[in-house]
């Protein structure tokens, strides 16, 4: 068991206080407010949580659980800090930080006469790479000592939700563990040992942009059942029963199948629905602000694509894939369609591969009414995807199926290569970029 200083007896901080002295480990709160350092060393609870009153009061019965306004002394006597200080908007929206770089500074001032090689974690919510940025700054400065050899850095949001935040402690979905290094990581992974949790170690601005990614999902989620249920009440349904059958499906409702960034959606069905059902809520006079950023925000992820080639500078464009998905000849309302229309309007030279297309150019029973629609681009379409890769300065990869893997690998250094539908491993490199990644 460690011995762990938590920085901030707030909601987050008194929370582990008490949860990790649960655990076993003998923890020192530490705080700039005698009233609080003062109900925690009686054992009662700053905040109002259940259960929080009785763990705190049986840690310092055990005497696990003691807490002070010396910081100096809160780091000389531990070899874990966390900081769990509010991180509340400016006025510009921005994070308020000056309480996080303070409590930085005063860990690090306190660093500077410990021989131990100690942990430091961010606990704090923060915007990615502020902690790499901002805060390992302020701590080697202060401490004179140099992150990730002298001192060890990590970053750990929490899921801690008010009025279960116990509960949820000791049952998270995750824990997430964003170490500078494989042994910082290793370090703070220990402190969690026993808890029934995936464990996920990440990089420090992967694990800072997971929390915000959460709570942006949890609150689009309230905000699109809001409108939803605003949407059946106008239309004379109870949308509680409409949501109650909406997340009967996990196959695709409440899954991870749509959950992941890529290129923009198309087929015959989603766009036209939510044209549809906005076109509905204007008619009555009913805003839907969510529903209705939804075709623009689809529209962005063209509009990055497009700028990712014109940021290239080069002319000659591969696509692989046109119509809307893997697997068919669908071109209605496909991106790819979209993307390769403005290629051509801005004068690029294109070439375009996709076997189920090309097959129904020749084959289908409406072909002359694709002619009619598509003649541009089919007149774009090549037999031969290994040419059309050799012959093109911008590869852009819109299917994720083996074939189209396989053969841009082979886009060699000096030419670029786009990835929009996820198969590149990695984030982006100078001639291998990822529409999100």
């Amino acid at each position: 068991m460690s011995t762990i200083s938590i920085f901030g007896l707030g909601y987050v901080g008194a929370v582990c206080t008490a949860c990790f002295a649960k655990k076993g480990h003998t923890v020192i709160g530490m705080d700039v407010s005698e009233g609080k350092v003062a109900q925690v060393q009686r054992g009662e609870s700053p905040i109002v949580e259940e259960q929080l009153g009785e763990l705190l009061a049986e840690g310092v019965s055990a005497g696990r659980i003691t807490a002070t306004t010396d910081a100096k002394q809160a780091v000389a006597d531990s070899q874990v800090s966390f900081v769990c200080v509010g991180t509340p908007s400016d006025q510009s929206g921005f994070l308020n930080t000056r309480y996080l770089k303070a409590v930085c500074e005063d860990i690090g001032l306190a660093l500077r006469d410990k021989d131990d090689v100690h942990l430091v974690v961010i606990r704090s919510t923060v915007l990615p790479g502020l902690v790499r940025g901002d805060l390992l700054p302020i701590l080697e400065a202060a401490s004179g000592k140099k992150a990730g050899i002298d001192f060890l850095l990590a970053v750990n949001p929490e899921f801690l939700r008010e009025s279960t935040a116990i509960y949820d402690f000791f049952n998270p979905p995750m824990t997430v563990v964003g170490g500078i290094n494989e042994e910082a990581s290793d370090a703070l992974a220990a402190l969690y040992e026993g808890l029934d949790a995936p464990l996920v170690k990440m990089a420090l601005e992967e694990a800072e942009l997971v929390k915000y990614a959460c709570n942006s999902w949890h609150a689009t989620k309230v905000s699109f059942a809001n409108e939803i249920g605003n949407i059946a009440k106008q239309a004379g349904v109870d949308g509680r029963r409409v949501m109650e059958v909406v997340c009967m499906d996990n196959k695709l409702n409440l899954s991870s199948y749509y959950m992941k960034p890529g290129f923009a959606y198309g087929g015959s069905c989603l766009p036209k629905d939510v044209r549809a059902l906005n076109a509905w809520c204007a008619k009555v006079s009913l805003p839907s602000p969510l529903l209705a950023s939804l075709s623009s925000s689809n529209d962005n992820q063209v509009d990055r694509a497009m700028a990712m080639i014109r940021g290239s500078g080069m002319k000659k464009v591969g696509m692989l894939g046109l119509s809307f998905k893997p697997g068919t000849d669908d071109l209605r309302e496909s991106p790819l369609v979209s993307l390769a229309a403005r290629l051509l309007a801005e004068g690029y030279t294109l070439a375009v591969y996709d076997s189920n297309v090309s097959y129904a150019s020749k084959h289908s029973p409406v072909a002359e009414q694709l002619w009619s629609s598509y003649g541009e681009l089919f007149n774009c379409l090549v037999e031969d995807m290994d040419q059309l890769v050799e012959d093109s300065d911008v590869v852009v990869v819109g299917h994720a199926i083996p074939v189209f893997k396989d053969v841009a690998d082979s886009v060699n250094s000096g030419r670029l290569l786009i990835d929009l539908c996820g198969y590149l491993p990695g984030v982006s490199s100078e001639d291998r970029q990822g529409i999100c990644w």
